[in-house]
């Protein structure tokens, strides 16, 4: 099972969270006075209901009526004037902080290395800033708003019944520490199935996003069995948390239950004794008894709703925990002049991949300034993580990647991709106008900049064919690539971003027959002058490089010129006749 991105444990999440209602520490304090302010016109009522009992029992005239319901209806208005205007102000509130989570959540998982997202899996990644939001969203939108409320009715309820009188205040209070046995006895209980609810759902996506990615190897070998049966334990492990939760969830009800029926009980003996003792008003017990069960709703709701509060928490501690992960971008503060010696070189490097065997032995090679490299192999032979390494991707286990004299780990981030640059066969295009998609690499170049890319890569022809050119919409939504179209557009990016060193991971390989030679023409165009390493998925790339190395199980096992190789006779040799023959 893949391992998982951190979760913020209790602690943190209330300290990131105070953090951020500091931040807004004026919104805060009028949204809590104009939520009380509504908390308390809910009251009015009930309290001037008390009150006419004991004018009509006095024998007030019926004229009273009417100042009676015309103070509930001012305090009606007072209070769903209020009552709106703190939902508004809460829910505002929310998203704000919620969308400032959801981007530095964003912001940190793409600055994460390409290790640590292989090694925990996608599916985690894409739960938290998918999945997690929405629930958080949901909690925002639709709890938070009610839980204030509620919380604030609650406290002023019992203030105003200890106000009445203090006898009618405690037996009200008799229900408090029911409330909160129940409670006691639910959170427990429920908050580490609600956590593994999160993870099983997280788990849940990534055996559906494995099996979807890799459908036509799965078809290949005939795996769809045993990935169906992934995908539906994944499912199964959180319908079960789900089920087990919602369980929990129904005996919580009848404690709270049990808990209701003993505070009104309680208060109602209590006034009819006050009142025969004469301590108390007839009028004052109905208030106190009508302001206890006014508080069933919003008790029953902070109560009932802490399912999805804790959900919610659940789900806010997994996504603190990506926002709380150091930036593990990259450290390096080296200065280079953008002239310097373009040479790449790689000496003594090994890698280990997390938990596994190591994959690349010792490996030393060098690429000159200006030089274009094939690096061939057997499929796992380890071109891909060599490129990887070259490309500063992922950083070796032991040895160095260097550029002319510095060493990749000691370069800012963002000074090393303007000196070495990545195209692998896995290319994404984004949804929105081509032209965009190209500023990618270049985002002030300008217009011409971008054309004069794609004619220098083969591809200005079919940009031109679209209806509207290079501001064609692309991507989901809009018009639908080939992949030579995409590999080509990728390869524009490339020219724009003009790095000094190139790496090239089979970047040919999903055009097909068809375009191969055609989006190899584009790569030599697109690397031309430039130091560039090529995975050679194709052996027609091979040929026509400068050197021609071959892996086979992480490690060189020939070095040379295609014809000094095929001359030779060995493993390129070897390699070279079944790809003529194929």
């Amino acid at each position: 099972m893949s391992e998982l991105l951190p979760i913020a444990n209790a602690r943190d999440t209330w300290a990131w969270l105070a953090s951020e209602l500091g931040r807004w520490r004026t919104r805060s304090v009028c949204t809590l006075l104009v939520a009380a302010t509504a908390a308390g016109m809910a009251l009015v009522p009930v309290y001037v209901f008390g009150v006419l009992v004991d004018r009509v029992q006095d024998g007030a005239p019926p004229s009273t009526i009417g100042w009676v319901v015309a103070v509930i209806a001012g305090a009606a208005i007072v209070g769903g004037v209020c009552a709106g205007f703190a939902t508004f102000l809460i829910r505002s509130m929310g998203e704000g902080i919620l969308a400032d989570l959801r981007e530095h959540s964003v912001d940190r998982a793409l600055r994460l290395p390409i290790q640590t997202v292989e090694r925990v899996g996608k599916g985690d990644l894409l739960s938290r800033v998918g999945d997690d939001v929405a629930v958080i969203g949901k909690a925002v939108t639709d709890v938070v708003p009610n839980l204030v409320t509620a919380v604030l009715l609650v406290v002023l309820s019992m203030i105003t019944m200890l106000g009445i009188d203090w006898r009618l205040g405690l037996a009200g209070m008799v229900a408090l520490p029911m409330y909160a046995l129940a409670m006691r006895w639910y959170l427990p209980r429920s908050a580490p199935v609600y956590a593994a609810e999160r993870v099983a759902m997280g788990e849940r996506s990534q055996a559906l996003i494995s099996s979807m990615q890799g459908a036509r190897t799965v078809r290949a070998y005939g795996l769809e069995d045993s990935h169906l049966a992934q995908i539906n334990g994944a499912s199964e492990k959180a319908r079960d948390l789900s089920v087990g939760v919602f369980s929990l969830f129904t005996r919580f009800v009848g404690r709270g239950n049990r808990a209701e029926f003993v505070g009104l009980a309680t208060i109602l003996a209590a006034g009819f004794a006050l009142v025969n003792a004469d301590v108390v008003t007839v009028g004052q017990t109905t208030a106190a008894a009508l302001l206890f069960h006014r508080l069933f709703n919003p008790i029953g709701m902070l109560m009932y709703t802490f399912d999805e509060v804790q959900s919610a928490g659940a789900s806010l501690a997994r996504l603190v925990g990506v926002v709380g992960l150091g930036d593990t971008s990259g450290t390096g503060t080296s200065v280079v002049d953008e002239d310097s010696d373009s040479t790449l070189e790689l000496v003594g490097v090994r890698h280990t991949y997390a938990g596994g065997h190591e994959v690349v032995h010792g490996i030393s090679l060098r690429v000159n300034a200006g030089e274009r490299l094939a690096l061939v192999g057997s499929t796992g032979a380890g071109k891909t993580t060599v490129a990887a390494l070259a490309a500063g991707s992922i950083s070796p286990t032991s040895g160095s990647v260097r550029i002319g004299r510095t060493d990749l780990s000691d370069l800012e981030p963002g000074r090393l991709r303007r000196r070495v640059a990545l195209v692998s066969q896995e290319v994404h295009v984004f949804a929105g106008p081509l032209i965009d998609d190209l500023r990618l690499a270049a985002p002030d170049a300008s217009e011409e900049d971008a054309v004069v890319a794609l004619k220098t890569v083969g591809a200005a022809n079919w940009v031109s064919a679209l209806d509207e050119g290079i501001r064609t919409v692309v991507g989901e939504g809009g018009h639908e690539l080939t992949a030579a179209q995409a590999q080509q557009l990728a390869l524009a990016r490339l020219v724009l971003a003009n790095p000094a060193v190139a790496i090239l991971d089979e970047a040919t390989a999903e055009a097909g027959s068809a375009g191969a030679r055609e989006l190899e023409a584009s790569a030599d165009a697109a690397t031309r002058g430039r130091t560039t390493l090529v995975v050679a998925h194709r052996l027609t790339q091979a040929a026509t490089a400068d050197r021609v190395v071959v892996l086979e199980h992480g490690r060189i096992v020939e070095e040379g010129s295609h014809a000094q190789l095929v001359a030779a006779g060995g493993r390129y040799a070897e390699l070279w006749s079944a790809w003529e023959g194929r």
